[in-house]
């Protein structure tokens, strides 16, 4: 029997959370268009300089040394769920489509997830069973405070998709003890101020320990770079570590930089890598800012896909993900994610080597470390140029992925990568500025919206599908527009 989510219950339930917060949502979006010089705040010093710690990790999220990361389509949630991970993050966001249905069914299957019940046929008769655990601990990402939900409207306005993304799964889940979550693109510790109260209201309203939650903030902002115990100050209740999201961050970096001159434009994406100094005074930050603060440090994703019909690939993405892996666990991390169950077992054999029989290394401090606000915007270190390749990539990659999302599919193995919404941000964003800071390409040309123009026309002609022409008419608007935008895939909901 299909699970019923949007009972009449959790309907009043998701209504009292917008009563209470979506108020405050607006403002602090609002707060963002007011973009400040970068910097540690000097009026949150008495943070950074205090004696506190986070609430201790419950027992699910103490040893977090391989997390899978996904969406919540049925046949993935069930290969998540057999893939000998400690913890699969269970992706209402960038990896999935917000199609109404992928939000309904999403729920249901977290809701049949967490009771070990799931099971699913596919069309050609195979079928997908749970194998009998160990199981990895659920943690739900919602979507992030900029997007709405226009299926359901409270006080006569769109919900906000992160009150409804949350508000469903905490009503449904929230009596079996483990409502836990990762929470995304926040840009202030206001931001989390705000989680935090929605936290402490849904507690309340369901008469659920204060505490009981928890949740892992994603430190993929440039502003959020520098308000990291902030963060887990305002949400120390309920706080249980931070992630580096590379791609995300690269994204922002772009973003909040995207017209202030030529000393802040990057490289072609893939030349931009963790190796690279703001980049490392990035994760150096957030490991000891963790540590010292009784927090778990996550590192970021391992995008290679292996390819069992093709072992170079297979190779050549062990190799890559060995070296990011290996480099993430000596630096400290408690863990780290991967985008496919085949590379589990080598995420989890590189942590092990380094853990051993503890289950995490928040004990390694790091006060060595001493990261300036000059070192996390020293974006010249990376090195690296602007290349015709870069540009052609960009394109490419963009289109594919957006046709992969408007069909509905936000989880999309491109060239070898699973790629999400972070991958088209940063081939846009990117575009946009080598445009407007009039960047010359490695081959002597000027990067000029006539250049992006016949690539996509050419892209467009290569590619097949029902979704192309809309992608590639998508993507030129986000990327060659006089006025930025914010995110793409808030022009891209208008279309599904």
């Amino acid at each position: 029997m299909q699970v019923q989510v949007l009972t009449d219950g959790a309907l009043e339930f998701v209504a009292k959370l917008h009563e209470a917060h979506a108020a405050r949502r607006d403002e602090l979006l609002a707060l963002r268009k007011e973009r400040r010089p970068l910097g540690f705040l000097p009026v949150t010093q008495h943070v950074r300089d205090g004696e506190w710690q986070v609430a201790p990790a419950p027992e699910a999220l103490r040893d977090r040394r391989v997390e899978i990361t996904g969406p919540t389509e049925r046949k993935m949630t069930i290969n998540a769920l057999n893939s000998g991970a400690k913890v699969w993050l269970a992706d209402l966001e960038d990896a999935n489509t917000p199609h109404w249905d992928n939000v309904v069914q999403g729920q249901v299957n977290l809701y049949e997830a967490a009771r070990e019940t799931i099971e699913f046929t596919s069309p050609e008769g195979k079928e997908y069973k749970l194998k009998g655990g160990p199981y990895p601990t659920i943690v739900v990402r919602p979507r992030g405070w900029h997007l709405d939900e226009r299926n359901l409207q409270f006080g006569g306005k769109n919900a906000v998709g992160a009150l409804v993304d949350f508000g469903l799964h905490f009503f449904h889940n929230a009596e079996l003890g483990k409502p836990y979550y990762y929470l995304p693109k926040m840009e202030s510790h206001l931001e989390a101020r705000l989680w935090n109260d929605v936290f402490t209201t849904a507690q309340q309203l369901l008469d659920i320990p204060h505490g009981t939650i928890r949740a892992t903030v994603l430190i993929e902002t440039i502003p959020a770079a520098f308000e990291m115990e902030e963060i887990l100050y305002e949400l120390r209740d309920h706080a249980s570590g931070l992630n580096a999201g590379r791609w995300d961050y690269l994204f922002s970096v772009i973003k909040y930089f995207r017209d202030a001159g030529a000393d802040y434009v990057l490289p072609d994406r893939n030349s931009v890598t963790m190796t690279a100094p703001f980049m490392r005074a990035y994760t150096e930050l957030l490991v000891k800012t963790c540590h010292k603060r009784g927090a778990f440090a996550m590192g970021g994703m391992a995008a290679f896909i292996p390819n069992r019909r093709d072992p170079e690939v297979t190779e050549n993405a062990l190799r890559k993900v060995r070296e990011d892996k290996t480099r993430e666990a000596t630096d400290g991390f408690d863990g780290s994610w991967v985008a496919h169950p085949d590379l589990v077992p080598i995420c989890r054999e590189i942590f092990d080597g380094v853990l051993g029989d503890q289950p995490n290394q928040v004990d390694k401090q790091r006060p060595e470390v001493e990261v300036t606000a000059e070192q996390l915007l020293d974006f010249k270190s990376a090195g690296g140029a602007a290349t015709r390749a870069g540009l052609e990539s960009a394109v490419d990659v963009g289109v594919r992925y957006i046709a992969s999302w408007l069909g509905g599919n936000g989880a999309a193995a491109i060239h070898n990568l699973m790629e999400d919404a972070a991958t088209a941000e940063i081939s846009r964003s990117q575009i946009w500025q080598w445009i407007n800071n009039k960047v010359v390409l490695d081959d002597g040309t000027q990067v000029t919206a006539d250049a992006v123009r016949d690539v996509l026309a050419r892209v467009g002609g290569e590619l097949e599908g029902p979704h192309v022409a809309a992608a590639v008419e998508l993507f030129e608007q986000v990327a060659l527009s006089e006025d930025f935008v914010d995110f793409l895939t808030l022009p891209a909901y208008e279309r599904i």
